[in-house]
């Protein structure tokens, strides 16, 4: 099946262009969409009927797909709840509704339901992993022409609407703080690899500890599952290589309160006998005992701009081409790091 990118890659427009062209939005130059439509013939291109019913018809709704994990409540983890936070009051500005979807995992393939039944505009994807059927989906929804966004994961050699943090600086920062205060034998509890934000942590502390000259042993690469259940169990073997680290970087908040209340129950306790940083600065990293130091990502403000460039820019037609952005992460230093707290 031709796609509009090759439509658009003959006639030298964007995809959005020859989305305006056969959806008729927009002052068009002639020139442009003689240029669009010859493409289209010489490729035999027949848009998809989905995507021009929903152009001619809008519901005034913004999706917004997660994934449905039993016994997880989504809305009290940080990540999700400031997402969403953020994308609701973007929407009530730009005067839309949000639909919110959960998607169970026999449903989590079907990204374009919500667009044939016409509930939705766009929607904003959140909770991805890059699996193969995860990938032919958001591939599928591309092809079609169909407004859609990906927040805090990315997908490498694919080109699609995302918004991402710079987690390989973030995990850059965190250990080269460790280093600077001293710490030489740094461990790592990520999560799973099939989240973007596990690779590019992991990337960012093999580059720190690379730059700082120090070493990597494979036992002090642990991984969990981002529940603070995972860090409280995983401190087990952290426990028999107490010998072997002296500071920990862990993926995210949850797992690393989950670690220091495991090794706290064994006589270790962070800021005393071992600092770790955690990952997203949520509530609870003030709230914790000691208060843990942690790479603050901007959830909140990453709803906003992923509902702003898909309202504004995309249905709005004032956008061009795939848009990718990447927000900056910041390091809080708190009492976890320090050899001593009160």
């Amino acid at each position: 099946m031709v796609t509009r990118k090759e439509v658009a890659e003959l006639a030298g427009v964007s995809e959005a262009t020859v989305s305006r062209v056969f959806n008729n939005i927009g002052p068009i130059k002639p020139q442009t969409k003689m240029r669009v439509m010859q493409a289209a013939k010489q490729l035999d291109y027949h848009p998809n009927a989905i995507a021009q019913s929903f152009a001619r018809s809008r519901s005034g709704n913004l999706g917004v797909l997660i994934p449905y994990m039993p016994k997880v409540h989504l809305f009290s983890t940080y990540y999700f709840s400031e997402i969403l936070s953020g994308i609701g009051e973007q929407v009530r500005e730009q005067g839309y509704d949000m639909v919110l979807t959960l998607l169970t995992p026999d449903e989590s393939h079907d990204y374009s339901r919500l667009f044939r039944s016409r509930k939705v505009d766009a929607c904003i994807i959140l909770g991805s992993r890059d699996t193969v059927e995860q990938r032919a989906s958001l591939q599928q929804l591309q092809d079609q022409g169909l407004p859609f966004c990906i927040v805090n994961q990315h997908f490498e050699g694919m080109q699609l609407n995302e918004v991402d943090a710079d987690h390989v600086e973030g995990s850059y920062m965190a250990v080269r703080h460790l280093t600077e205060a001293g710490f030489r034998k740094i461990a790592f509890l990520n999560g799973s690899s099939e989240y973007s934000n596990s690779q590019d942590r992991l990337l960012g502390y093999k580059n720190a500890m690379k730059d700082a000259g120090l070493e990597m042993p494979p036992q002090l690469l642990l991984e969990g599952n981002y529940s603070r259940k995972s860090g409280y169990e995983v401190a087990s073997k952290f426990w028999e290589l107490r010998h072997e680290f002296d500071a920990v970087l862990v993926a995210n908040d949850r797992m690393a309160i989950g670690l220091m209340q495991g090794l706290r129950e064994r006589g270790w306790i962070a800021g005393l006998d071992f600092a770790v940083v955690g990952c997203d600065d949520s509530d609870a990293a003030m709230l914790s005992n000691p208060q843990l130091t942690s790479v603050s990502v901007p959830f909140f403000e990453m709803g906003k701009v992923a509902t702003r460039e898909l309202l504004v820019k995309v249905l709005g037609g004032e956008g061009g081409t795939t848009f990718q952005i990447k927000m900056p992460t910041k390091l809080i230093v708190r009492q976890s790091t320090m050899r001593e707290h009160d």
